[in-house]
């Protein structure tokens, strides 16, 4: 009996650890962002930008070639937009427009990340591109692990109004919940976590195109939950299962040029 209860309080002592350091174990910031030219893409441009609660955010851009699309990229939970340099470069390369989304305290960036915070820093930047005359028509959403619940978010908002040319979604999940039950199954994730990040109840808003990339070998996000998501997206949308394929080196299995293919079907829009 005393052994069952010591097991007791040790196990509500965990789940209180975890809850007041779920930030902690969910964000993995890297604060060193080095130039542009440092990782190999000299085109790309830093630019500051101020969201709704008054910081400034470095992101990376490149404005699109004539008549060409234009690739927004909301990376995963760990590093910053420079690591993601080498992921871009055929977009790169193919003319498309290309803006790399800095989020709150990552790349040197102020403040803390969460999931609205998260929110405001994508808003603010699908803004300027706006205030820059690109309009949602020629965007193509493209979230990457943590990023496809901010691609998702930001596309639902602007369904209603005029829908995005497309979303490309890499190792995406179905919510925070199910991510994080996958990762500690003994713990209620449903009750106790903050970021919600409830990206299946919202991809049924979005109209736009959607592909789906995710590998069978992923052991961060199992791909059961991709394709749970993806059961859950309207038409017209694609998928590409990887056999052999992780978290992190759906790269080294051509996604790119699927991703390419998958843009070049849907552009230019039908309204052009």
């Amino acid at each position: 009996m005393i052994f069952v209860g010591a097991f007791i309080a040790l196990y509500i002592a965990v789940i209180m650890l975890m809850y007041l350091s779920q930030r902690k174990l969910m964000y993995h910031p890297d604060s060193n962002l080095d130039t542009p030219l440092s990782h190999g893409i000299p085109e790309v441009v830093p630019i500051k930008l101020v969201t709704s609660d008054d910081l400034t955010i470095t992101s990376w851009f490149k404005a699109s070639g004539t008549n060409k699309p234009f690739l927004i990229y909301f990376h995963g939970n760990a590093g910053h937009i420079g690591d993601r340099a080498t992921k871009v470069c055929a977009y790169l390369e193919e003319g498309y427009g290309v803006l790399l989304v800095g989020y709150r305290g990552y790349g040197g960036n102020p403040g803390e990340p969460t999931e609205q915070g998260l929110y405001k820093d994508a808003a603010t930047a699908l803004d300027f591109l706006l205030r820059s005359g690109v309009a949602p028509d020629h965007w193509i959403l493209y979230g990457e692990s943590l990023g496809t619940a901010i691609a998702i978010e930001m596309a639902a908002r602007f369904n209603t109004k005029t829908p995005v040319a497309g979303v490309v979604l890499e190792a995406p999940f179905s919510s925070m919940a199910d991510a994080a039950g996958s990762l500690y199954p003994f713990v209620p994730t449903k009750i106790l976590i903050k970021d919600v990040y409830e990206s299946e109840l919202k991809i049924s808003k979005i109209k736009s195109p959607i592909m789906v990339v995710h590998g069978d070998m992923d052991k961060t996000i199992p791909q059961k939950l991709g394709i749970k998501l993806f059961n859950a997206a309207n038409e017209p949308k694609s998928s590409l299962w990887i056999n052999g394929a992780g978290h992190n080196n759906l790269y080294d299995f051509g996604m790119d040029q699927e991703v390419i293919s998958f843009i070049d079907k849907n552009w230019p829009p039908i309204s052009e």
